[in-house]
């Protein structure tokens, strides 16, 4: 989101439509964003659509799932143009193997192929075909279906391929025990209201929200009809989309003034690099990082209204009865930003993400789960240099960061001062080593990260 848009008068960088171009020049903004941001306001209002006048009460599943995949197709092509032929096809070779493949490698087969298919895309947009001269990036979209085809096949080996007794508590909750059809499967990996921004969600959630079992299951714990409710009052989710967008709105502010401001690229200042003291480098390399945060915000939060609008998402109430939209929720922007650890912060910052990873690599792993789960991650956000950086800088900050504190925080708790000084001294140190931590990540580059490491 932070290209400059094309020149007037010049053919929009896009592989998508272009019936949008008169806006983009108008308002000086990339075409993809504006077809981005174009269908998440399209998808808003076909979510409350979807809600009200195709209610699994009203509707048949057959029908909510035809229409959710109809929608997101379109948004899909709308955005990206040819480009959607790449998730059209993995789709499809994954379901193949779906269907083909024996329960004891389906987890196997469908990983290798998912996140070799993404690889290939990547290295081949970036490196081979220099689609870089396209600001269209597809890869957002294809990233997040190989999330849900790969979570999707390690769920059913779980059901269908594993024992009872072998699996977690979460691992049993989410087993599938039924291979989806055709059609359940391409409504969960391409429906309107995640096929753009995501998030990562669960099959069984997803199948449950499309036949109206979703808020009575969460209500209840239990399957509803199995104690006898059939018209418990349906939760609504118009205060949570309203909250949602609100902070969607501050966050678009927030881009439009703070990050153009302290664009990422004032790392590479020679000012920065070769002029400024130690302490002005430190406090600018946080103001620029956090400048880095609001399209992140913009995006996620929006992605996350969709569903709810939709009347997906909500995951229970709490102690005080209020009703609870989070379930698909990508971040929690007060936890990020007074996080007194590296571990706080990466649990509240894109949380889907981590929770795939966690299902697919992390808890299956017998050797070095930390180590490989940063690996992956690094693997599935794309091939630039600086995403390496990211995450292998990650591995010993968060080893460091895990000694630290099993050693040294108990002997701050003798006091309330002191525990105070700990956290003031810990927020700090964790703001500070994330944004030197994430700086390559938004660099890209290997010359600037280079150059900031030696600065």
């Amino acid at each position: 989101m932070a290209a400059e848009a094309p020149p007037a008068g010049l053919s929009p960088r896009t592989t998508g439509s272009t019936c949008l171009h008169p806006l983009s020049e108008l308002l000086r903004i990339p075409l993809d964003q504006v077809n981005f941001v174009a269908c998440q306001l399209f998808a808003l209002f076909a979510a409350f659509w979807f809600r009200i006048y195709l209610h699994p009460g009203k509707t048949s599943s057959e029908v909510r799932h035809a229409i959710a995949t109809i929608l997101g197709i379109y948004f899909v092509i709308f955005c990206f143009g040819w480009y959607s032929i790449h998730l059209f096809v993995l789709v499809l070779l994954c379901y193949g193997i779906m269907v083909t493949t024996s329960v004891s490698n389906i987890h196997r087969y469908t990983f290798f192929v998912a996140m070799g298919y993404l690889t290939i895309c990547h290295i081949s947009r970036i490196y081979i075909f220099h689609y870089g001269i396209l600001t269209t990036d597809f890869s957002g979209p294809l990233m997040i279906v190989t999330q849900k085809i790969t979570a999707l096949a390690f769920q059913v080996h779980d059901g269908l391929g594993r024992r009872a007794e072998d699996l977690s508590a979460e691992q049993h909750r989410l087993a599938v025990k039924v291979k989806p059809s055709l059609l359940e499967y391409l409504s969960y990996l391409l429906n309107f209201m995640s096929v753009i921004a995501g998030p990562c969600n669960n099959f069984k959630d997803y199948v449950a929200f499309i036949e109206g079992r979703h808020t009575h299951m969460k209500l209840l714990g239990v399957n509803w009809k199995q104690k006898g409710f059939h018209s418990l009052l349906e939760p609504s989710p118009n205060r949570a989309v309203i909250q949602k967008l609100c902070v969607t709105l501050v966050s678009l502010l927030l881009f439009l003034t703070l990050t153009k401001t302290f664009p990422i690229t004032c790392l590479a200042d020679d000012w920065f690099v070769h002029k400024a003291d130690f302490l002005t480098r430190l406090f600018y390399l946080y103001v620029v990082m956090q400048a880095a945060k609001p399209k992140y915000y913009f995006a996620w939060t929006l992605a996350d209204a969709v569903n709810n609008a939709a009347g997906f998402g909500f995951s229970g109430v709490d102690k005080n009865g209020n009703s609870c939209w989070d379930l698909l929720s990508n971040l929690n922007i007060w936890k990020i930003e007074t996080a007194t650890s590296l571990k706080i912060y990466l649990e509240n910052w894109n949380i889907q993400t981590a929770a795939w990873l966690k299902c697919v690599c992390y808890e299956r792993t017998p050797w070095y789960p930390t180590v490989l789960t940063f690996v992956l991650s690094a693997l599935w956000h794309g091939v630039y240099p600086g995403y390496y950086f990211t995450f292998l800088t990650g591995v010993l900050v968060t080893l460091a960061a895990r000694a630290v504190r099993n050693n040294y925080r108990q002997h701050f708790h003798s006091s309330k001062a002191l525990k105070v000084v700990y956290d003031v001294v810990t927020w700090a140190t964790t703001q500070l080593a994330v944004s030197y931590i994430a700086a390559p990540f938004v660099m890209l580059a290997v010359e600037p990260t280079i150059s900031l490491y030696n600065c």
